[in-house]
């Protein structure tokens, strides 16, 4: 399971840009309900990848409102803290756009615009909608600050303010009372060829509101330093305005869907499209299940991310439901590396050059490497004398380290285990433990409580020593990676592991470094820094 790097190392190994992921899930979107729906799955065990765009609908707001406990909240650093907890459970969240979602048997397959596909069981689109605006010129440069759609969105910031409401279609006063309600300061503009019910105008006008028919607007007014101040009309006639509100037509952005025969439906308003889904968030397509604003163009922030943790629990049902009449208990994380290992070796057979740099000068004993891989380290130690166990959750990776092993005849221990199970080193554990157990740059998903951490340093034995490496993170966060088919946040980073020593009675940290990667190394050329953790418990 040992994560290198992005792409395979060895020259004739197929590029990083067609890398093929597996997951359980694939959420397509990660604002609030992709985000939601990924957070509820990766808390039932599920593993998800979440791919997203970066084009949230509220993008041009500065802050999002009725969010209970988040009121004011930039929805920015919302999105953040959703992502930071679904990677807090395993779940990855790529940088990417998908072009194309179709069925292969049971399963699916996105492909991403970078090169990457994904093969998943289920599919929830979370893709979200396209606001389009009135043709005003310059409407758009104040589109989600001075310039809103939404009363219960921005509507009380532009309270007692001069308001302009522009009614485009036919249902656009349906939310002009509300408006009344914030401000009596309230013209209503009734755009040139748009009907609307002269008894509703009407009352709105008995009401106090100044609502004026067959009146289309042609730009926005703005003072030098660019604030709104009002509109001119197209026969050249001005109305001041602090604040504009209009009902922006709106289409689902769901093209990479349609091989799914997933095909949008008119909304019951007339103003746009939407995705139907059951009460559970089921479309019509089997197995995929649509969240968010996409479904309902009315949520807000809150309740697009209640519709998305409800949906992801009924994925989540479903998946069970599966498993239960089929008595598997099939793993998204085992197929996604059993995959990486089905095909021409992946990394160069030669030991990470840190390792061997920091076991030199320890005495050779029973040694744990987790996260085996192919078995470059695990081969090297047995070379050196050690009596090496090497774990990993692919067999196809044991079955390599088995048939490397026995052709340099060396004993080398194979065994499948998932660092994040129950105990999964318990039995070696209660044998004494291992002198030495190594972990580079092996993959295990986050979990809250640091399981993984605990299990790894739970291997060792008295006096024992930890041995971590990892990438360099600040490095794979250069913009530069920002398309990588995998998302390093998921899993556990080396202080992951140092909180994890801090919080056991016993152990010393020796060496937490950034550190130049040794020559020889198996990882990929483009990683020029490791981060290396050693550790030693008492004894």
């Amino acid at each position: 399971m040992s994560h290198h790097h992005t792409g395979p190392a060895s020259s004739g190994a197929p590029a990083a840009s067609t890398v093929i992921r597996h997951c359980d899930v694939a959420v397509i979107g990660g604002s609030a309900a992709g985000l939601a729906t990924a957070l509820q799955l990766g808390r039932q065990r599920r593993s998800v990848i979440v791919v997203d765009s970066g084009e949230p609908r509220n993008a041009p707001a500065a802050h999002m409102h009725g969010f209970l406990g988040r009121d004011g909240t930039d929805p920015a650093e919302l999105l953040a803290a959703g992502r930071a907890e679904v990677r807090s459970y395993g779940g990855e969240v790529l940088s990417g756009r998908a072009v194309r979602v179709a069925r292969d048997g049971e399963l699916f397959v996105v492909e991403l615009a970078e090169g990457t596909s994904i093969v998943a069981r289920r599919i929830v689109v979370a893709t979200g909608l396209v606001d389009d605006l009135p043709e005003v010129e310059g409407l758009a440069d104040h589109w989600g600050s001075t310039v809103i759609h939404c009363p219960f969105c921005h509507g009380y910031e532009a309270r007692d303010q001069q308001m302009v409401q522009l009614i485009t279609h036919p249902m656009g006063l349906h939310v002009t009372p509300l408006l009344r309600q914030l401000s009596t300061r309230l013209t209503v503009l009734v755009a040139d060829g748009v009907e609307v019910d002269e008894s509703e105008v009407a009352t709105l006008i008995s009401a106090g509101v100044d609502v004026r028919l067959a009146t289309t607007a042609h730009r926005v007014l703005t003072d030098a330093d660019g604030r709104l101040t009002g509109i001119e009309l197209i026969d050249g006639s001005m109305i001041g305005a602090d604040a504009i509100l209009i009902n922006p037509r709106f289409a689902p952005r769901a093209e990479p869907f349609t091989g799914l025969g997933l095909q949008p439906s008119p909304h019951p308003t007339g103003t746009g499209q939407v995705i139907e889904v059951d009460a559970m968030g089921a479309t019509a397509s089997d197995g995929v299940y649509a969240v968010g604003s996409i479904t309902d163009p009315s949520q807000q922030v809150l309740s697009a991310a209640a519709h998305g943790s409800r949906v992801g629990g009924a994925v989540a049902m479903g998946l069970a439901a599966e498993d239960v009449r089929t008595a598997a208990r099939p793993s998204g994380s085992v197929a996604d590396w059993d995959h990486r290992y089905s095909g021409d070796p992946i990394w160069s057979g030669n030991p990470n050059g840190s390792l061997v740099a920091e076991v030199a000068d320890l005495p050779v004993g029973r040694a744990l490497d987790v996260g085996a891989g192919e078995g470059g380290d695990a081969i090297w130690l047995a070379e050196q004398g050690w009596e090496v166990t090497a774990s990993d959750i692919s067999s196809r990776a044991l079955d390599r380290i088995r048939v490397e092993a026995e052709r340099r005849d060396l004993t080398v221990t194979c065994e499948l285990a998932d660092a994040n199970a129950w105990e999964p080193f318990a039995q070696e554990a209660a044998q004494g433990g291992f002198d030495l157990v190594s972990a580079a740059y092996a993959s295990i998903p986050r979990t809250p409580d640091l399981r993984g951490a605990h299990n790894v340093l739970d291997a060792v034995a008295p006096g024992g020593s930890l041995v971590i490496l990892s990438h360099d993170l600040e490095a794979m966060r250069n913009p530069q990676h920002e398309h990588r088919p995998f998302d390093p946040d998921a899993y556990l980073h080396i202080d992951d592991f140092v909180t994890a020593i801090k919080a056991t009675a016993g152990w010393t940290i020796q060496v937490d470094d950034k550190c130049p990667r040794p020559p020889g190394s198996a990882s990929a050329s483009h990683h020029t820094h490791d981060r290396v953790l050693r550790a030693r418990r008492a004894s």
